[in-house]
Protein backbone atom coordinates (compact mmCIF):
# COMPACT_ATOMS: atom_id res chain seq x y z
CA UNK A 1 0.00 0.00 0.00
CA UNK A 2 1.51 3.81 -0.89
CA UNK A 3 2.37 5.58 1.93
CA UNK A 4 -0.43 8.85 2.79
CA UNK A 5 1.05 11.91 1.09
CA UNK A 6 -0.69 15.15 1.94
CA UNK A 7 2.37 17.52 0.60
CA UNK A 8 1.51 20.36 -2.23
CA UNK A 9 3.85 18.56 -4.71
CA UNK A 10 3.98 15.25 -5.33
CA UNK A 11 7.60 15.49 -6.90
CA UNK A 12 10.02 18.22 -6.08
CA UNK A 13 13.20 18.46 -8.04
CA UNK A 14 15.47 21.53 -6.81
CA UNK A 15 18.64 22.48 -8.75
CA UNK A 16 18.97 18.47 -10.40
CA UNK A 17 22.04 18.51 -12.59
CA UNK A 18 23.37 15.79 -14.49
CA UNK A 19 26.45 16.00 -16.51
CA UNK A 20 28.72 13.51 -18.57
CA UNK A 21 31.93 14.86 -19.10
CA UNK A 22 31.56 18.04 -20.52
CA UNK A 23 28.02 17.84 -21.49
CA UNK A 24 24.78 18.69 -18.67
CA UNK A 25 22.51 16.26 -20.20
CA UNK A 26 20.15 18.48 -17.02
CA UNK A 27 21.21 21.63 -16.49
CA UNK A 28 19.76 23.18 -12.88
CA UNK A 29 16.23 21.95 -13.00
CA UNK A 30 13.99 22.75 -10.55
CA UNK A 31 10.27 21.75 -10.81
CA UNK A 32 6.94 20.87 -8.48
CA UNK A 33 4.69 18.72 -10.38
CA UNK A 34 0.97 18.70 -8.54
CA UNK A 35 -1.30 15.38 -6.79
CA UNK A 36 -3.27 14.35 -9.50
CA UNK A 37 -2.32 16.52 -12.77
CA UNK A 38 -0.81 15.45 -16.01
CA UNK A 39 2.19 17.39 -16.99
CA UNK A 40 3.88 16.95 -20.09
CA UNK A 41 7.66 17.57 -20.49
CA UNK A 42 8.46 18.46 -23.89
CA UNK A 43 11.63 18.82 -26.21
CA UNK A 44 13.60 17.69 -29.09
CA UNK A 45 16.12 14.33 -29.12
CA UNK A 46 18.57 15.28 -26.65
CA UNK A 47 16.55 17.91 -24.53
CA UNK A 48 16.99 15.89 -21.16
CA UNK A 49 13.85 14.46 -20.62
CA UNK A 50 14.90 10.73 -20.50
CA UNK A 51 17.86 11.45 -18.29
CA UNK A 52 15.80 13.11 -15.40
CA UNK A 53 12.77 10.88 -15.35
CA UNK A 54 15.57 8.38 -14.77
CA UNK A 55 17.08 10.45 -11.83
CA UNK A 56 13.27 10.64 -10.25
CA UNK A 57 12.89 6.60 -11.02
CA UNK A 58 16.33 5.35 -9.48
CA UNK A 59 17.68 4.43 -12.67
CA UNK A 60 20.50 7.51 -12.25
CA UNK A 61 21.65 8.37 -8.58
CA UNK A 62 24.51 9.98 -9.34
CA UNK A 63 23.88 13.67 -9.81
CA UNK A 64 23.65 17.18 -8.25
CA UNK A 65 20.83 18.43 -6.49
CA UNK A 66 17.66 16.79 -4.58
CA UNK A 67 14.87 15.05 -5.84
CA UNK A 68 11.77 14.15 -3.86
CA UNK A 69 8.73 12.24 -4.57
CA UNK A 70 5.78 12.26 -2.27
CA UNK A 71 8.35 13.93 0.56
CA UNK A 72 10.78 11.27 0.56
CA UNK A 73 14.03 11.85 -1.32
CA UNK A 74 15.12 9.58 -3.92
CA UNK A 75 18.27 8.58 -2.79
CA UNK A 76 18.09 8.10 0.83
CA UNK A 77 14.49 6.04 0.69
CA UNK A 78 14.79 4.01 -2.90
CA UNK A 79 13.01 1.25 -1.32
CA UNK A 80 9.84 4.07 -0.57
CA UNK A 81 9.77 6.02 -3.92
CA UNK A 82 10.50 3.16 -6.80
CA UNK A 83 7.37 1.85 -4.85
CA UNK A 84 5.78 4.99 -5.96
CA UNK A 85 7.07 5.62 -9.08
CA UNK A 86 6.02 3.28 -12.40
CA UNK A 87 7.64 3.98 -15.88
CA UNK A 88 6.99 3.19 -19.21
CA UNK A 89 10.55 3.42 -21.37
CA UNK A 90 11.05 4.49 -24.48
CA UNK A 91 12.11 0.82 -25.89
CA UNK A 92 10.01 -1.54 -25.76
CA UNK A 93 11.34 -4.49 -23.13
CA UNK A 94 9.42 -7.58 -22.39
CA UNK A 95 9.65 -11.16 -21.07
CA UNK A 96 10.62 -13.18 -24.02
CA UNK A 97 9.06 -16.70 -22.70
CA UNK A 98 6.74 -15.52 -20.27
CA UNK A 99 3.00 -15.70 -21.05
CA UNK A 100 1.58 -11.90 -21.12
CA UNK A 101 -0.70 -12.71 -17.65
CA UNK A 102 2.30 -14.33 -16.07
CA UNK A 103 4.45 -11.39 -17.09
CA UNK A 104 1.92 -8.95 -14.95
CA UNK A 105 1.75 -11.60 -12.37
CA UNK A 106 5.66 -11.27 -11.71
CA UNK A 107 5.98 -7.51 -12.08
CA UNK A 108 3.73 -6.87 -9.37
CA UNK A 109 6.03 -9.43 -7.19
CA UNK A 110 9.12 -7.05 -7.98
CA UNK A 111 6.95 -4.33 -5.78
CA UNK A 112 6.19 -6.47 -3.30
CA UNK A 113 2.90 -6.93 -4.53
CA UNK A 114 0.75 -10.26 -4.34
CA UNK A 115 -0.80 -11.39 -7.30
CA UNK A 116 -3.95 -10.15 -7.70
CA UNK A 117 -5.85 -11.57 -10.90
CA UNK A 118 -8.73 -9.00 -11.11
CA UNK A 119 -5.65 -6.20 -11.05
CA UNK A 120 -4.69 -8.39 -13.75
CA UNK A 121 -7.72 -8.95 -16.12
CA UNK A 122 -8.38 -5.30 -15.54
CA UNK A 123 -5.34 -3.91 -16.73
CA UNK A 124 -5.60 -6.68 -19.90
CA UNK A 125 -8.97 -5.76 -20.63
CA UNK A 126 -8.27 -1.88 -20.73
CA UNK A 127 -5.77 -2.09 -23.16
CA UNK A 128 -7.06 -4.54 -25.17
CA UNK A 129 -4.84 -6.92 -24.75
CA UNK A 130 -7.15 -10.12 -22.56
CA UNK A 131 -7.67 -11.80 -25.47
CA UNK A 132 -3.89 -12.50 -25.87
CA UNK A 133 -3.28 -13.13 -22.05
CA UNK A 134 -2.20 -16.57 -22.64
CA UNK A 135 0.14 -15.76 -25.57
CA UNK A 136 4.13 -15.41 -25.10
CA UNK A 137 4.78 -11.81 -25.16
CA UNK A 138 7.32 -12.53 -27.71
CA UNK A 139 4.64 -13.22 -30.27
CA UNK A 140 2.81 -9.69 -29.63
CA UNK A 141 3.33 -6.92 -32.40
CA UNK A 142 4.94 -4.13 -31.44
CA UNK A 143 1.79 -1.90 -30.56
CA UNK A 144 0.99 -5.10 -28.14
CA UNK A 145 4.46 -5.13 -26.67
CA UNK A 146 3.78 -1.34 -25.67
CA UNK A 147 0.35 -1.99 -24.39
CA UNK A 148 1.55 -4.54 -22.25
CA UNK A 149 4.76 -2.23 -21.42
CA UNK A 150 2.25 0.10 -19.54
CA UNK A 151 0.07 -2.52 -18.02
CA UNK A 152 3.31 -4.18 -16.17
CA UNK A 153 4.01 -0.33 -14.89
CA UNK A 154 0.74 0.39 -13.66
CA UNK A 155 0.53 -3.15 -11.43
CA UNK A 156 1.86 -2.26 -8.23
CA UNK A 157 -0.52 1.22 -8.67
CA UNK A 158 2.28 3.78 -8.31
CA UNK A 159 1.07 7.29 -7.93
CA UNK A 160 3.41 8.70 -10.03
CA UNK A 161 3.66 7.27 -13.88
CA UNK A 162 6.18 8.50 -16.15
CA UNK A 163 4.93 7.33 -19.78
CA UNK A 164 8.17 8.44 -21.94
CA UNK A 165 7.09 8.62 -25.94
CA UNK A 166 4.15 5.98 -24.66
CA UNK A 167 2.22 6.08 -28.17
CA UNK A 168 5.14 5.72 -30.45
CA UNK A 169 4.47 3.26 -33.21
CA UNK A 170 0.99 2.83 -32.12
CA UNK A 171 -1.98 2.30 -33.44
CA UNK A 172 -4.95 5.25 -33.91
CA UNK A 173 -7.03 3.12 -31.78
CA UNK A 174 -4.74 2.41 -29.07
CA UNK A 175 -3.71 5.44 -28.76
CA UNK A 176 -7.48 6.98 -28.20
CA UNK A 177 -7.45 3.70 -25.36
CA UNK A 178 -4.28 5.05 -23.77
CA UNK A 179 -5.81 8.74 -23.78
CA UNK A 180 -9.18 7.88 -22.24
CA UNK A 181 -6.96 5.37 -19.57
CA UNK A 182 -4.67 8.41 -18.75
CA UNK A 183 -7.32 10.63 -18.10
CA UNK A 184 -9.32 8.44 -16.00
CA UNK A 185 -6.28 7.67 -13.77
CA UNK A 186 -5.91 11.28 -13.23
CA UNK A 187 -9.19 11.61 -12.11
CA UNK A 188 -8.57 8.54 -9.55
CA UNK A 189 -5.25 10.90 -8.41
CA UNK A 190 -2.62 9.13 -9.95
CA UNK A 191 -0.24 11.69 -11.20
CA UNK A 192 1.09 11.60 -15.18
CA UNK A 193 4.54 12.85 -16.31
CA UNK A 194 4.15 12.64 -20.37
CA UNK A 195 6.92 13.02 -22.80
CA UNK A 196 6.14 12.94 -26.38
CA UNK A 197 6.78 13.80 -29.91
CA UNK A 198 3.71 13.72 -30.84
CA UNK A 199 2.61 17.72 -29.82
CA UNK A 200 -1.38 17.21 -30.36
CA UNK A 201 -1.40 14.36 -27.24
CA UNK A 202 0.26 17.13 -24.89
CA UNK A 203 -2.20 19.12 -26.39
CA UNK A 204 -4.90 17.22 -25.61
CA UNK A 205 -3.78 15.74 -22.15
CA UNK A 206 -1.94 17.84 -20.91
CA UNK A 207 -2.98 20.40 -17.90
CA UNK A 208 0.00 22.15 -17.52
CA UNK A 209 3.70 22.01 -20.35
CA UNK A 210 7.16 22.07 -19.64
CA UNK A 211 9.79 22.59 -22.46
CA UNK A 212 13.10 21.86 -22.31
CA UNK A 213 16.57 22.52 -24.32
CA UNK A 214 20.07 21.56 -23.94
CA UNK A 215 19.25 19.99 -20.51
CA UNK A 216 17.70 23.37 -19.46
CA UNK A 217 14.07 23.59 -18.33
CA UNK A 218 12.56 27.07 -20.72
CA UNK A 219 9.01 27.88 -19.15
CA UNK A 220 6.09 25.77 -17.41
CA UNK A 221 2.94 27.03 -17.61
CA UNK A 222 -0.39 26.04 -17.40
CA UNK A 223 -1.60 25.01 -21.36
CA UNK A 224 -3.66 27.16 -21.72
CA UNK A 225 -1.90 29.96 -20.73
CA UNK A 226 0.64 28.70 -22.94
CA UNK A 227 -1.60 29.04 -25.79
CA UNK A 228 -3.19 32.18 -24.99
CA UNK A 229 0.45 34.02 -24.51
CA UNK A 230 1.72 33.02 -27.70
CA UNK A 231 -1.52 31.86 -29.43
CA UNK A 232 -2.68 33.62 -32.83
CA UNK A 233 -5.86 33.45 -33.70
CA UNK A 234 -6.89 33.14 -37.97
CA UNK A 235 -10.79 33.48 -38.63
CA UNK A 236 -11.75 33.65 -42.13
CA UNK A 237 -15.28 34.83 -43.41
CA UNK A 238 -16.80 34.29 -46.36
CA UNK A 239 -19.65 37.16 -47.63
CA UNK A 240 -21.94 36.57 -50.17
CA UNK A 241 -21.58 39.95 -51.48
CA UNK A 242 -18.00 41.54 -52.75
CA UNK A 243 -16.29 42.85 -50.03
CA UNK A 244 -16.65 46.79 -50.17
CA UNK A 245 -13.91 48.89 -50.87
CA UNK A 246 -13.34 51.36 -47.92
CA UNK A 247 -14.40 47.82 -45.01
CA UNK A 248 -10.47 46.79 -44.38
CA UNK A 249 -9.70 50.54 -43.99
CA UNK A 250 -12.13 51.60 -41.50
CA UNK A 251 -11.05 48.78 -39.44
CA UNK A 252 -7.41 49.32 -39.62
CA UNK A 253 -6.76 48.90 -36.08
CA UNK A 254 -7.01 44.90 -37.10
CA UNK A 255 -4.96 43.00 -38.86
CA UNK A 256 -6.97 41.97 -41.99
CA UNK A 257 -6.38 40.84 -45.31
CA UNK A 258 -8.67 40.65 -48.37
CA UNK A 259 -7.99 37.17 -49.62
CA UNK A 260 -10.63 37.54 -52.25
CA UNK A 261 -13.32 39.17 -53.89
CA UNK A 262 -15.86 38.24 -51.00
CA UNK A 263 -13.59 37.01 -48.76
CA UNK A 264 -11.71 38.47 -45.35
CA UNK A 265 -8.96 36.79 -43.47
CA UNK A 266 -8.44 38.11 -39.90
CA UNK A 267 -5.35 37.39 -37.44
CA UNK A 268 -4.61 38.73 -34.26
CA UNK A 269 -2.92 37.65 -31.10
CA UNK A 270 -5.13 36.37 -28.02
CA UNK A 271 -2.82 37.78 -25.45
CA UNK A 272 -3.40 41.46 -26.71
CA UNK A 273 -6.90 40.80 -25.91
CA UNK A 274 -9.11 43.17 -23.07
CA UNK A 275 -11.53 40.51 -21.47
CA UNK A 276 -14.29 43.51 -21.48
CA UNK A 277 -14.09 43.99 -24.84
CA UNK A 278 -15.64 42.76 -27.89
CA UNK A 279 -13.44 40.65 -29.51
CA UNK A 280 -12.10 41.81 -33.22
CA UNK A 281 -14.58 39.16 -34.78
CA UNK A 282 -17.06 40.30 -32.99
CA UNK A 283 -16.17 44.30 -34.05
CA UNK A 284 -15.42 43.12 -37.85
CA UNK A 285 -18.78 40.88 -37.88
CA UNK A 286 -20.81 44.23 -36.53
CA UNK A 287 -19.48 46.26 -39.31
CA UNK A 288 -20.30 43.44 -41.72
CA UNK A 289 -24.13 43.50 -40.74
CA UNK A 290 -24.23 47.71 -40.15
CA UNK A 291 -23.32 47.75 -43.86
CA UNK A 292 -26.25 45.35 -44.47
CA UNK A 293 -24.00 42.52 -46.14
CA UNK A 294 -24.42 39.03 -45.58
CA UNK A 295 -22.19 36.22 -44.06
CA UNK A 296 -22.19 32.83 -46.19
CA UNK A 297 -19.90 31.15 -43.95
CA UNK A 298 -17.17 31.78 -40.79
CA UNK A 299 -14.15 29.36 -39.99
CA UNK A 300 -11.56 29.79 -37.39
CA UNK A 301 -8.62 27.98 -35.79
CA UNK A 302 -5.77 29.20 -33.69
CA UNK A 303 -2.10 28.33 -33.23
CA UNK A 304 -1.71 24.57 -32.27
CA UNK A 305 1.27 23.52 -29.23
CA UNK A 306 3.08 22.51 -31.71
CA UNK A 307 3.42 26.08 -33.69
CA UNK A 308 4.48 27.27 -30.09
CA UNK A 309 7.08 24.54 -29.76
CA UNK A 310 8.76 25.35 -32.85
CA UNK A 311 8.69 29.27 -31.50
CA UNK A 312 10.46 28.29 -28.18
CA UNK A 313 12.63 25.75 -29.08
CA UNK A 314 14.18 26.65 -32.09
Amino acid sequence: MNPSFEGESLLSIRNLTKQYGDLKAVDDVTLDIEPGEIFALLGPNGAGKTTLISCVAGLITKFDGAVEVAGYDVRDNPEITRRLVGLVPQELKYDAFFSVKDSLRYQGGFFGVRPDEERIDELLRAFSLYDKRDQRTRWLSGGMQRRLMICKALMHDPVLLFLDEPTAGVDVELRDELWDYVRQMRDRGTTVVLTTHYLEEAEKLADRIGIIREGELLRVDDREELLTEYGIRRVTLQLNDPVPADLTSSLSAMEINQVGEAKIEMVYREDSLDPDAPTPVDELVAEIVERGLSIRWMEGGRSSLEEIFKKLVY
